[in-house]
């Protein structure tokens, strides 16, 4: 039906999402399409990343090279999105950009607003590699043999060295790679 609102994807030269998302902002407000093209987002996650004993956050793409834009679809709106810098096309059966479903919208946002309420964290562990305890306690500086790794816990199981190939269970920030 024209004139709805709809969300519908672009796909961006390799790595021009953010370019594309600040080029069609400004143009959308040159060319006054407020009216018509209302949203334009990159789908991303944010992970905590473990490396070295130290966490960062890093964002991600959900789906590189794509960027959604809430528009009503018209040849305005068409032309202004089409022939943005960076734009190699909509995402559609030839000619013809699809709108994305519902579901398809509801289930990209959930999943973001998951990934930022409770980011995946990702320790740079695996079993096999050798691990120190570099917290405080009669366990520090004690050595041991990593066997699983459950990030969802943010928990290390390890065969200690000194403890008789005791196998022992510990938070990550309490580990260290060696």
């Amino acid at each position: 039906m024209p004139g709805e609102r709809k969300w519908y994807v672009v796909q961006t030269y390799a790595s021009y999402e953010k370019r594309v998302k600040d080029d069609l902002t400004q143009r959308i407000k040159a060319m006054k399409m407020q009216d018509k093209i209302f949203n334009v987002l990159i789908p991303t996650e944010t992970n905590i990343v473990v490396k070295d004993g130290k966490s960062r956050e890093v964002t991600r793409k959900l789906y590189p090279s794509y960027v959604m834009i809430e528009m009503v679809l018209d040849e305005q709106s068409w032309y202004t999105v089409r022939h943005t810098p960076g734009v190699t096309g909509f995402i559609g059966a030839g000619t013809h950009p699809m709108p994305l479903s519902q579901e398809e919208v509801d289930r990209i946002m959930s999943g973001m607003k998951n990934a930022e309420e409770n980011p995946r964290l990702e320790i740079d562990l695996k079993p096999g590699d050798t691990v120190r305890v570099i917290s405080e306690g009669s366990t520090k500086g004690f050595t041991g043999s990593v066997i699983e790794v459950n990030p969802k816990k943010g928990k290390v199981k390890f065969k200690h060295e000194i403890l008789g190939g005791a196998v022992v269970e510990m938070d990550y920030r309490a580990l260290e790679k060696i």
